[in-house]
C-alpha cells in the first residue's frame, strides 16, 4: 500500500494565507518521508481536493488520508467535505480515501495552542 496525505484547508484570496499550511506540509513531509503530501483547498486557492487526490493517485497512492486543517467541525466539514470525499471514492475505485476529524479536535493540537497562547502572553515562565 502506498500512502499519501492531503492537508485540506479552506483557502483565501491572499496567497500569504497559505504560508502556515505550507509550513505544516513541509513538517509532515519531513516526519513521514515515505508518504506523498499535498495541500488542497476548498475554495479560492488551488489545488482543489479532487486535483490533489488525482495527482497522488496518478503517482501511485493506494490510500489517501484527508486531514482537514480546520480548528473545529463547522458547516464546511459537515456539509461540503463529505460529498467531495464520496465523489473521490467513486472516481478512484480501489483507492482507500480516509477522511479524518478536524485537526483542531486532536488533544495534541489543543495542547500546542494552549502552550502557544501562554507563551505569547509571557505567562508560565
Amino acid at each position: 500500500m502506498t500512502r499519501a496525505i492531503v492537508l485540506f484547508a479552506h483557502g483565501a484570496r491572499d496567497p500569504r494565507w497559505a504560508e502556515p499550511f505550507e509550513a505544516v506540509a513541509a513538517r509532515v513531509r519531513a516526519a513521514a518521508p515515505e508518504c506523498d503530501v499535498a495541500l488542497a483547498f476548498l475554495e479560492l486557492m488551488t489545488p482543489a481536493l479532487g486535483d490533489a487526490v488525482g495527482g497522488l493517485v496518478a503517482a501511485g497512492a493506494t490510500r489517501v488520508d484527508v486531514v482537514p486543517l480546520f480548528l473545529g467541525t463547522g458547516g464546511h466539514l459537515r456539509r461540503d467535505l463529505p460529498p467531495l470525499v464520496d465523489a473521490l471514492r467513486i472516481a478512484h475505485a480501489g483507492v482507500d480515501v480516509h477522511l479524518h476529524a478536524a485537526i483542531g479536535e486532536h488533544a495534541a493540537v489543543v495542547d500546542a495552542m494552549a502552550a502557544a497562547a501562554v507563551a505569547a502572553a509571557g505567562l508560565g515562565e
